[in-house]
Order: C-alpha cells, then sequence, then structure tokens
C-alpha cells in the first residue's frame, strides 16, 4: 500500500509532521542504533507524528475500540485506525461524573479522555468504531455518540452457531458500506486483498517476537514483550521497527540466571499502555511472563485473514468472530488457546488479570481455574484490580506467595 507518512526515523528526536528533514515520519529508512526498544517507548509521539501527517494529506483517523473491528477494512478505505482505549488512572475522575464508579477502568479512563478532551488522537478522529461486547462499553458508546461521530458494530455473542456468523458478515458488510458512503470512495477487492497482505505480514511478526519467549532462557523481559506493540498498526515505520527489534532479540545473548524465574502465563483483560503495573510487580518478585494471552498479547494475531479466499468479506469475517473473547458464550476456544500456548511456552503458572467491573472476564475466571489446576496441573492466580497502585503491597503478597510455593515443588521433585 502506498503511503508517503512511514518515516525516516532516525531514533529518536522529536519530529514535526511532514516535514521532509532528518527525521521526518514522511520518508522511510531502516536504521538501527542498537536500542531498538526506544522506538516503542516513544510508540505513542511517534505513532501521533504518523497521524498528524496522514491527517495533513486528508487521510481519515479512524478510531477503534476493540480487535473486533477488521483494520482491514479501515486502511482499504485509506484511513488510518487508531486505538483509543484509556490506560490512564488519571482521566477516570472526570469519566466518573457521568459513568458509575463500580465500572470497568479501562472504559472510565477511555471516556474520562473523552470528557478532558485530551486525547489528541480521539481530538482528530474522523469517526470512531464501537463494537457491542460488553454492556458497559456498548452505554459508554451512546454518551459519547452525543457529540462525536460514532458507528456501532453489532457483535453477535455466540460463535459456534452460523446464523450469529452470518449476522456478523453482514455488519461488516454494512460497515465497509458506511465507510465508502461516508468518505465517498470505493473499497475494491485490491485494496482489501492488499490491507489483509499487509495485516498478516504485521501479525507474523508479532508471532515472532513473542515466540523469542519460548526459549529456554529468553532475551527479554515480559514487560519488554509488552513495549513491542503499537496504537497503530501495520504502517511501514512500524513494521520495520518490529524486523529491527526481532532481528536485535535473536542475536541478543541468552540470559542466563542462576535462580531461574519463575514462567508466567497472563491471560484475562487487555494491559493498555500505561496499566502494566501488575506486570511489574511479577517480575520485580522472581517471575518471567512469558506469554500473554490476552488482547493486547497474543490473541488477535494468532490466526491470519486467507487472503487467497475468493470472498475476502467472508474470510474476514471468519477471521475476527474466532478472536476468543470472553464476551462470547460458550467460549470454549479461549481454553483451546490456551492449551496450546502452555505446550509452546510452558509456563509454571498461570495468572490472571480482570479490571474490576469486567464481569465476563471474572465469571469466565472459572473455567480458567478449572483448566489450569486441574487438567494443566500448575499454579493459578486470579487478580482482580484496576488502574490505581493502592492494592500493589497485598497482590505483590499473593504474587510472592505463589512464587513460593512454586520454588518448593521444585526443590521437592
Amino acid at each position: 500500500m502506498n503511503d508517503n507518512c512511514q518515516g525516516k526515523i532516525k531514533m529518536f528526536k522529536p519530529i514535526q509532521p511532514c516535514d521532509k528533514t532528518e527525521g521526518s515520519m514522511c520518508q522511510h529508512t531502516k536504521t538501527s542504533t542498537g536500542t531498538e526498544l526506544e522506538w516503542f517507548r516513544n510508540m505513542i509521539p511517534n505513532c501521533l507524528e504518523y497521524a498528524k501527517c496522514s491527517k495533513s494529506q486528508g487521510k481519515p483517523i479512524i478510531g477503534v475500540m476493540c480487535e473486533y473491528t477488521p483494520r482491514e477494512l479501515i486502511m482499504a478505505a485509506g484511513c488510518v485506525p487508531v486505538c483509543l482505549c484509556g490506560g490512564s488512572a488519571a482521566t477516570i475522575s472526570a469519566a466518573e461524573a457521568y459513568l458509575p464508579g463500580c465500572l470497568c477502568p479501562l472504559i472510565k479512563s477511555t471516556f474520562g479522555y473523552h470528557v478532558l478532551k485530551n486525547n489528541p488522537f480521539l481530538e482528530m478522529a474522523d469517526m470512531i468504531v464501537a463494537e457491542t461486547t460488553c454492556d458497559g462499553k456498548k452505554k459508554m458508546y451512546e454518551i459519547m455518540g452525543l457529540t462525536r461521530p460514532v458507528y456501532v458494530l453489532e457483535l453477535p455473542q455466540k460463535n459456534d452457531d452460523r446464523c450469529a456468523f452470518n449476522h456478523w458478515l453482514n455488519e461488516l458488510q454494512k460497515f465497509k458500506y458506511h465507510l465508502e458512503k461516508r468518505f465517498n470512495l470505493q473499497i475494491t477487492n485490491e485494496k482489501l486483498r492488499a490491507a489483509i497482505t499487509t495485516m498478516n505480514q504485521f501479525r507474523k511478526l508479532r508471532r515472532e517476537v513473542a515466540q523469542l519467549m519460548a526459549a529456554e532462557d529468553p532475551v527479554l523481559t515480559g514487560m519488554e514483550l509488552l513495549t513491542i506493540k503499537s496504537s497503530i498498526s501495520a504502517f511501514a515505520a512500524e513494521m520495520e521497527q518490529y524486523k529491527l527489534a526481532l532481528d536485535h532479540f535473536s542475536r541478543r545473548k541468552q540470559n542466563c540466571q542462576r535462580q531461574k524465574p519463575a514462567r508466567v502465563l497472563v491471560t484475562g483483560v487487555p494491559i493498555v499502555h500505561g496499566a502494566e503495573h501488575v506486570i511489574d510487580l511479577i517480575e520485580q518478585h522472581g517471575g518471567l511472563v512469558v506469554c500473554f494471552e490476552n488482547c493486547t498479547g497474543l490473541k488477535p494475531v494468532m490466526e491470519d485473514v486467507n487472503e487467497n479466499e475468493a470472498d475476502l468479506m467472508t474470510a474476514l469475517a471468519r477471521k475476527y468472530f474466532e478472536i476468543p473473547c470472553s464476551v462470547m458464550t460458550p467460549n470454549s476456544k479461549r481454553l483451546d488457546l490456551l492449551r496450546d500456548l502452555y505446550n509452546q511456552y510452558r509456563p509454571d503458572c498461570v495468572i490472571e488479570l480482570v479490571w474490576q467491573g469486567c464481569l465476563t472476564y471474572d465469571v469466565e475466571s472459572f473455567h480458567v481455574q478449572k483448566l489450569v489446576r486441574d487438567e494443566l496441573g500448575i499454579g493459578y492466580l486470579r487478580i482482580v484490580t484496576d488502574y490505581s497502585q493502592n492494592d500493589s503491597t497485598r497482590i505483590a503478597m499473593r504474587i510472592d506467595a505463589m512464587f513460593e510455593t512454586i520454588r518448593a515443588n521444585v526443590t521437592s521433585q
């Protein structure tokens, strides 16, 4: 896909959108400084400059709130998809003037940015795509839609039902039609296939980076792995950084330690930018997160879209309908995914993270705990928290107890 805002990025001085000087996001060359994580640590300003540059060239900015929204359709329309999920505790109090305090912090943080008007991505968005996953998000979108252009994708929640799939396919076809009419364009098969190819390449890079953690002595920490993500998927400058990071970490020497950390598989809610404090606690207290199953990890990138299928819309609908989110019922595919990831990453335990007020993940933890303890035979810990760090001491004590049990079991063998 032709794009002039890809970025000659020389890590990592601030840049101006569409400035043709060195450092511009409107050119593109390969660079490597040995500090490949720095681009991702500066991910927000880098993505913001790309969005500004794209906007100045007349490309609409489309805000997305969930992995169920196919970025391929947005990209095929010549638009830029930007994730708007809030990870800041600082915006929550503003949201609570409109939303219940018991609501999920991700929803409140996202809406708080809307109230305060201090998320530049949201402020420049030409449209926001909302999906009917949990009830809290669905009702929040109604309020947001009073003052912003919101398009709702109705997600059916029985992913083993053919009628539900047909409904979802129809929803994506209506979304395609809406994009075409709103922005006066045509989404051709050629454009859609090109976008699918790009997103498949992006997902492959994500999987390859994650695969580094399957080693006996991984070369990254879980926090480093979590850093390698972006608010805007699959633009060329970002794809280049994934390749550079993959090459860099593939050549890094393994971090052999006298006392091996407990290998942890993290499952549950998405861990968005700014809300990583539980992962910090896990790794500060003797753990190593070798796998993230959740929406900000492997869950949305495990499967690709069949770009060779004649009916591309059906192929697109099938890929996204198969995402094993807790809003689906039954959600047996999530348990299948956890089994596969257990075999691949060999964790010593599973830690399930649940944001307070996230009822679907909270209730579904019953099935996850049963799988982990009864079938996989490893430790399980469920942590329910929010974006504040007031309960960090209590969480750290529970993590310590989990790891102590694991070490005791290893010693007794």
